[in-house]
């Protein structure tokens, strides 16, 4: 900083060497006692002189103002956001260190994002596999067992058909659950086909009514990106049902400038002023940065809220050796 220390001493310097100037040159004489006039006149040149010296220091440390306010509102979950080197001094390689901790920073944040969110998955699919696997085939035995029973005889035919439909709801849920841990559609079908069964559960089981809109040309995206696609689908749906009490949401999956774009609107009460303060939302940030996708979630034209993810496609020459 012996730059910012010397050019702050040249302004004082300047300003005190023009103080001593203007007394040496300018006839102004001060009596003892002083008079009114010459007291007046002090106090105007002591004003203009801290004026001026105000204004010239203002020069010096604006850029580092500028870099404050940055870092008040800096969000990692906003990448890109950088301050413009416009000095090569120490202002400007501080505005610099600045920049690359927010590289690293992003980077770190992406990195640990993705160890934390492939592990989830894995825990999701592993619980999937096993509620399949295990529970579902237990529920699918006691059924079988159930029936043999009942054809034994009609003796307590009331009771084991009621437990037959408590277990076919059981293993309808345990189904349910295993879908929404680990999408197997997806790993299957493609993204196209998982929103779509996505979207029918949700109309059936909310009544909230659905337009889909899907692309029928859209880029290849990697699987990473494909399960942040329907992760943000699922969780936007999620808040539909849970606050926003629509009546109809509208989901559309297209071609963007250089990738894929999801939209999900619904014709909801809006946000209600709890937009970064919301678990989900902040996820849903989250996922977008990993991919290197963005993420707006705003108040639509007309009421209620839309969400809208842009990702990138997947590399062609990546594409055409996945081919």
């Amino acid at each position: 900083m012996s730059g910012l220390f010397w050019r702050v001493f040249a302004v004082n310097a300047c300003f005190l060497a023009l103080v001593a100037l203007l007394l040496i040159v300018t006839p102004v004489t001060i009596s003892a006692p002083i008079a009114v006039t010459e007291a007046a006149l002090v106090l105007l040149g002591l004003a203009i002189a801290l004026l001026v010296n105000a204004v010239l220091l203002r020069r010096v440390f604006t850029p580092l103002e500028r870099l404050v306010r940055r870092m008040e509102v800096v969000d990692p979950l906003r990448p890109g956001e950088r301050l413009a080197v416009e000095r090569d001094d120490e202002i400007g390689r501080v505005v610099g260190a600045f920049n690359r901790m927010l590289d690293r920073l992003e980077s770190e944040r992406r990195e640990s994002a993705a160890r934390v969110l492939a592990a989830q998955e894995a825990e999701r699919l592993g619980l999937a596999r096993d509620l399949h696997d295990e529970v579902g085939q237990v529920l699918t035995g006691v059924l079988l067992e159930l029936g043999a029973i009942e054809a034994e005889g009609p003796a307590g035919h009331e009771s084991l058909e009621e437990a037959r439909a408590s277990v076919r709801r059981a293993l309808d849920e345990v189904r349910r659950i295993s879908r929404e841990l680990r999408p197997e559609m997806l790993d299957e079908l493609g993204l196209v086909s998982a929103l779509t069964e996505l979207t029918r559960t949700f109309a059936r089981t909310s009544g909230v009514e659905v337009e889909r809109r899907f692309g029928e040309a859209l880029p290849q995206l990697a699987p990473a990106t494909e399960l942040a696609v329907y992760r943000v689908a699922q969780e936007s749906l999620t808040n539909v049902a849970r606050h926003a009490e629509a009546t109809r949401v509208a989901i559309a999956l297209e071609p963007g400038a250089s990738g894929v774009v999801l939209r999900v609107r619904d014709d909801g009460r809006g946000l209600g002023g709890a937009r970064e303060q919301h678990g989900g939302l902040r996820s849903m940030r989250e996922r977008a940065v990993l991919v290197g996708g963005a993420l707006a979630v705003r108040e639509a034209s007309g009421g209620g809220v839309e969400v809208r993810l842009e990702v990138p496609a997947l590399d062609p020459a990546v594409a055409a050796r996945e081919a």
